[in-house]
């Protein structure tokens, strides 16, 4: 048994958050090692030689062998089939669970996903938290997410202040029942997917019309309807710039389970369809090929369905 913390997914986000676990001082002594498990294995050697000799870091085949290790393990997967995969393996997390054990998932899943882990948890003695994040690769290297709790409340209250406060800028709890994260966390990724998209049809529109788009994205950032993630994609988007810090196709997934969750609770949600309908149609398109460059790509996808003048020769370009 090594007394530590766990953490299972070195991807974009993890590996901020696991680092921010080791400079905040957390984790990385002897006596409180980081202990992680990573698909690719590289990742995690990436990890510790970044961070120098300072930290203790362990390294793990399984991730079974890191929540066997540790009381409490975050797990950190891109997408519902990777956490499933892991989760449930012969050396997944699940296999390592046991009396005592704590699991904190900070993944965006479906919500029955996290029912289904929450309850294979506890019916090996453990607990559970549900913690996705609304934030992407920067927030997650600076310690600035937002975590979007449910499940264990004894489990939220020790790791609150010892843990998502290394990783976070804010923690909130939204019920003891699990389902209430995920619920947050997709009405905030829907909105921000819709933002973007409506702010892509705006800057097109401006381009298209004659309009200098980085005058208006300075004008944009002056009114009331200014936006931080205005600000930070707008100039990039307009040259081309869609180095991911959160991926066209996880933001895609994350709008689809929101459409899904309106649906079922009979809201009215024909805007937000729209947007996931346009995101769906630029993660599909072989030859844009945007799917795993950042979400702002959706940019790329209105101008080609564009046929203004300046999208025409954008195209070109």
């Amino acid at each position: 048994m090594t007394n530590g913390i766990g953490f299972v997914g070195i991807g974009i986000m993890g590996e901020g958050m696991a680092a921010r676990l080791l400079t905040q001082k957390i984790a990385g002594t002897q006596e409180n090692p980081l202990v992680i498990w990573n698909r690719t294995q590289s990742k995690c050697e990436e990890l510790k030689k970044s961070l120098g000799e300072g930290y203790h870091v362990i390294i793990k085949d399984t991730a079974k062998e890191v929540v066997e290790a540790c009381d409490v393990t975050y797990s950190m997967l891109s997408t519902p089939e990777a956490s499933k995969a892991v989760f449930e393996a012969q050396d997944g997390v699940l296999a390592g669970v046991s009396t005592g054990k704590s699991i904190v998932d900070c993944a965006t899943l479906a919500e029955a996903d996290m029912k289904r882990m929450s309850t294979a948890v506890i019916s090996k003695g453990g607990r559970f938290l549900e913690a996705p994040v609304s934030g992407s690769k920067v927030p997650a290297a600076t310690g600035a997410l937002i975590f979007l709790c449910a499940g264990s409340k004894d489990l939220f209250d020790q790791v609150k202040d010892n843990g998502l406060n290394a990783m976070g800028k804010a923690s909130h709890f939204f019920s003891e029942e699990v389902g209430y994260g995920t619920r947050a966390k997709l009405v905030v990724n829907s909105l921000m997917g819709t933002m973007v998209a409506a702010y892509g049809e705006a800057l097109a529109l401006a381009e298209n019309v004659g309009l200098n788009p980085s005058t208006m994205i300075e004008v944009i950032g002056q009114g009331a309807i200014q936006s931080p993630v205005y600000a930070l994609k707008g100039p990039k988007m307009i040259v081309k710039d869609h180095a991911p810090n959160f991926p066209l196709k996880h933001a895609h997934k994350d709008m689809k389970l929101a459409s899904d969750m309106a649906k079922e609770a009979k809201v009215e949600f024909s805007v937000m369809d729209k947007a996931e309908e346009l995101f769906a149609t630029a993660r599909d398109d072989e030859e844009l090929n945007v799917a795993d460059e950042d979400f702002s790509a959706v940019f790329e996808k209105i101008h080609k369905e564009s046929e203004g003048h300046f999208s025409k020769k954008r195209k070109l370009s």
